[in-house]
């Protein structure tokens, strides 16, 4: 393309960026990735969640002729995007199963005569001939692949229709393809790049790094009492996700919360369509609401403002922990990612593993992945640093902002521990779980321990010195490690690796990570408010003064009040404080659009709300 058709492309590209969505300047690679698109090229673009992966395809589908073709994995969420698209002035629309045949027919209309900037539809319903040849018959501007990482088999959301979606380079030859995707490791991109005919398409990759998420992983044990203390100290009124592992725990944990004064909803494949999409709604719009979930929930989930991500079970990858903690701070503000897990994960997470219908390739590489979850879990280095090095990024220095940078770990050496510990495994015949042997060192009087005649063996007794704590968190950190291996088809036994050897034969020291209390203070709703989002104490009526108003609007339209303002938008609302219409439209996220529609209601709360005097 030539260098003066390059530079009005650009031009153009940074208007529209201004007049639809408010924004000065775009970020990380977003022009380049755009200038990519509008020229006709393919691209993979890999960028962390919040870092604006729907500009990369919005702003082309408004430069070239036809409509942009968005295909997204979860039909719950279209109409959200669409609200958000519609809100900024931009002809969005979706087509799925959840429209009557009157609604769908009037947007096919629109598509067929140009009225569309943005459609969205999921994988299967693009599949079917009926849409491909709809989709023939329009000008189609570029397919956008959203949540491309559902196309690996090796990954946690996996979805067999997403490996079909090669067909669109046959229908759809020149057409332009953008797959996007915020997690994705080596082999999934490969398998990307293959199952999507991408073989010569340009690749962005971002760095992983949310430097704004604080990560923090807790021993298990009383996890929701320790989850308690955490949300009363750090997020008494927030939004927040929480994930488990079982659809009972999910139901148990948001009624447990409801109780201790915390409003939460269960979301998992159990509940019915509409309560789900009920509960889904209701999280969008309400801005201090807890959802509880199974990794069902969450993919393509636009809220900015979720100031926090809590797992109480161990996730099955880092993939997954990486794209679940990813849903917290979308707005770049501080948002935390907390976690407490016990072995008992490990040995579900590998039951279930065991259970499934897989191969036994795919088996052994998802094994491979929890055992990466879990030494993550168990180490005592900075979890970022070893977080993008899982993805082939390398952060050169500690990141200061996880807990083992924050509060950095105690360790002990516990060599001569951890040969009581693999010796018990090795007398007791390798066939028990982690509670029986530390029962065995302990000495206890368990009697399945004398029935076994195990209180006869060298290693009773030996580990009294210790209590089960401390030997339950060596047992969990020799398997992080791969000295010792959980064994599926024992019903969770504990067996020796070849690794073991060295420290059974006094060649190797091994260190352990020991129990140290979080050293976190709780602070007042106000001051945590005021460190959040940096606003001084005199701005704070303003800001919620704004805050009400956009929930009010937010509720006339029936949309999420993010539509309306992002928080990022309203803080420098409140600390500008504009006072007419062209120094409103100098605010970040304040569009032509947005201006027409808002612009005076926002600007009447402003200067009815004094700067108040706190000298």
């Amino acid at each position: 393309m030539p260098h003066t058709a390059v530079d009005k492309d650009a031009k153009q590209a940074q208007v529209l960026l201004s007049k639809y969505f408010g924004y000065d300047n775009f970020r990380l690679n977003q022009a380049d990735i755009i200038q990519a698109i509008v020229a006709g090229d393919d691209a993979l673009v890999l960028m962390p969640t919040g870092g604006g992966k729907s500009l990369c395809y919005q702003i082309p589908a408004l430069m070239r002729d036809g409509v942009g073709v968005v295909i997204s994995p979860l039909i719950a969420l279209m109409q959200d995007q669409v609200d958000s698209l519609q809100a900024l002035g931009i002809r969005g629309a979706f087509i799925n199963s959840s429209q009557d045949f009157q609604t769908r027919r009037a947007v096919e209309q629109d598509l067929m005569r140009g009225q569309l900037d943005l459609l969205y539809i999921a994988p299967e319903r693009l599949l079917k001939a009926e849409t491909l040849n709809l989709l023939s018959q329009s000008k189609i501007a570029l397919f956008a692949i959203d949540e491309a990482h559902c196309v690996s088999q090796w990954g946690h959301d996996f979805r067999p229709e997403y490996q079909q979606l090669k067909v669109l380079a046959d229908y759809f030859p020149g057409v332009p393809r953008i797959a996007l995707t915020a997690t994705a490791d080596q082999r999934t991109r490969k398998e990307i790049v293959e199952q999507l005919s991408l073989h010569k398409t340009r690749q962005f990759v971002n760095s992983f790094d949310r430097p704004n998420i604080r990560y923090t992983i807790a021993e298990g044990g009383q996890s929701k009492q320790q989850f308690l203390k955490f949300l009363q100290q750090q997020h008494h009124d927030d939004a927040g996700i929480v994930y488990c592992l079982s659809r009972k725990k999910v139901d148990d944990i948001a009624a447990w919360l409801c109780d201790m004064g915390h409003p939460a909803l269960p979301y998992h494949a159990g509940l019915s369509n509409e309560v789900r999409e009920r509960n889904q709604s209701r999280f969008l719009k309400e801005e201090s609401l807890i959802i509880v979930a199974t990794i069902a929930f969450g993919m393509g989930i636009d809220k900015p403002d979720v100031r926090f991500v809590a797992h109480l079970n161990l996730p099955k990858s880092i993939e997954a922990y990486y794209q679940e903690t990813g849903r917290a701070g979308r707005d770049g503000e501080p948002a935390n990612a907390w976690m407490a897990y016990q072995l008992n994960d490990v040995i579900t997470l590998s039951q279930m593993l065991q259970a499934s219908e897989g191969s036994e390739q795919y088996k052994r590489i998802t094994l491979q992945k929890l055992d990466a979850m879990l030494a993550l879990c168990e180490m005592t280095a900075c979890r970022r640093q070893a977080l993008l090095a899982y993805f082939g990024e390398t952060l050169d220095e500690p990141c200061g902002n996880c807990d083992n940078c924050l509060n950095p770990p105690v360790t002990w050496d516990g060599t001569e521990a951890a040969q009581k510990a693999l010796s018990c495994v090795y007398r007791t015949g390798q066939r028990f779980g982690v509670s029986y042997l530390v029962d065995v060192l302990n000495g206890s009087d368990n009697p399945r321990i004398k029935n076994n005649n195990h209180h006869q063996i060298s290693t009773f007794g030996i580990g009294a010195d210790l209590n089960k704590t401390v030997w339950r968190s060596l047992y969990r950190q020799l398997i992080a490690r791969a000295y010792l291996q959980v064994d599926v088809e024992g019903y969770g036994s504990i067996r020796l690796t070849e690794k073991c050897r060295d420290v059974l034969k006094g060649q190797k020291t091994i260190y352990f990570r020991q129990s140290v209390k979080t050293r976190t203070s709780a602070t007042s709703n106000k001051r945590a408010k005021l460190a959040t989002l940096e606003l001084k104490d005199h701005d704070l009526p303003l800001f919620d003064a704004l805050k009400a108003l956009r929930t009010e609007l937010a509720s006339q339209q029936n949309v999420p009040p993010y539509v309306v303002f992002h928080d990022r938008t309203l803080i420098a609302m409140a600390k500008n404080r504009p006072a007419d219409t062209l120094e409103m439209e100098q605010i970040s996220g304040v569009g032509v659009k947005k201006l027409e529609r808002y612009g005076d209601e926002f600007l009447n709360v402003i200067a009815m709300t004094p700067l108040e005097n706190t000298a």
